[in-house]
This record gives structure tokens, sequence and C-alpha cells, in this order.
């Protein structure tokens, strides 16, 4: 189903692939230069939460977002909070933009603004997971998250809220495999 063919051709030949370093071709299939891309059925997504709710719709098992319409507002609230407004400030090409002295503290502040709005917003949505006791899209995002607030050394002491929930993914077996410490492109420095 996952055809990151430029990837994969990438990492096969033994190239180390960085965001400004992507092969002509993956360039092709998502032009931001930028990952995740995916090519299925025919089409190429580019963006995380595209990708989501197009196999939310033609896959939907497990299902993604609730049927309820006020929960699943909220899966797509704290979705969009983790993609659009955390995770692109921390983003390598921001930090290069930033300059190497000052991209700790940066990506902390980007991280710990964010994860102040998400603690609060989570305390009035979450059960086992951040909505509910299903796994959503919410999810989804929230963990790759924490493992960025970990990598950039953010007290996670502060947000219980997040750290229970990421917990609870963590116990399962899908986040266990997909989690980005464990990925083929993952520095040495940042692998489990």
């Amino acid at each position: 189903m996952w055809e990151l063919e430029a990837l994969e051709k990438d990492a096969a030949e033994g190239t180390d692939f960085r965001p400004q370093e992507f092969s002509k071709e993956f360039q092709a299939l998502n032009p931001m230069k930028q990952v995740p891309a995916l090519k299925i059925d025919g089409i190429t997504i580019g963006q995380s939460l595209a990708i989501i709710e197009y196999l939310e719709e033609t896959r939907p098992t497990p299902r993604l977002l609730p049927r309820d319409p006020k929960k699943r507002a909220s899966v797509r609230m704290i979705s969009d909070l983790i993609a659009g407004g955390i995770q692109p400030l921390q983003n390598l090409s921001i930090l290069k933009e930033v300059g190497q002295e000052k991209q700790l503290a940066w990506a902390q502040k980007a991280i710990s603004s964010g994860f102040n709005a998400l603690e609060q917003i989570l305390q009035s949505t979450a059960g086992k997971y951040c909505v509910g006791d299903e796994v959503s899209m919410a999810d989804l995002c929230l963990v790759p998250q924490v493992a960025n607030a970990e990598r950039f050394k953010v007290d996670l002491t502060l947000y219980p809220t997040i750290s229970r929930i990421n917990k609870s993914l963590l116990a399962l077996e899908a986040f266990q495999v997909s989690h980005p410490c464990r990925q083929p492109d993952t520095p040495p420095e940042l692998r489990a």
C-alpha cells in the first residue's frame, strides 16, 4: 500500500537523504521535498493529514475519524494544531534558517507553546487517547510530535495528559513499529 518508491530507491542505493537532498524522482512526487508522500490508487498525496483522510475515506478500517461530528471536529482540531501549529516550526528546514546556535531554544519554544495549548484541550477531550478511547488521526499526529519533543529535550513532566496518552499509544504494536526512531532514514544517534 505505501509506495515511497523514490525514497526506497534512494535507501537501496545507500543515499543519505535529508530534506534538501531528495532525488529528482521523489521531488516529482512531492514538489515540497518533504515526507510523507503516498502513491496509491493512481494518485500521489503529499501531506500527512490529506493522506490520513484519504485512507479514512477509502479504507475506513480501522476508523481514524469518529462517527460523532463533535468528536470528529475535536480530532481534526487537535490534528491541525499539531500538524499546522507545532510541527512546521521545528522542521529541519526552519531550524536551518534559525541557525545552529539557536535551534534548540527555538524548537523548545515552538513545541512548548503548542503543547501548552494541546494539554489544555486534551483535558476536555481525552479518554485513553486524544479523543475518547479509540485511536484517531489526532493520535497519529501526537506520537511523532512527542518524539520530537523528546529529541529537543522538552520537559514533558509539564504535560501529564500528553505524556499519559503517548504512553498508552506506545503500548500498541502499530505505534511501536512506526515510531520515528525506528524508520530507515533515522540518524543513528536517534535510533531506538
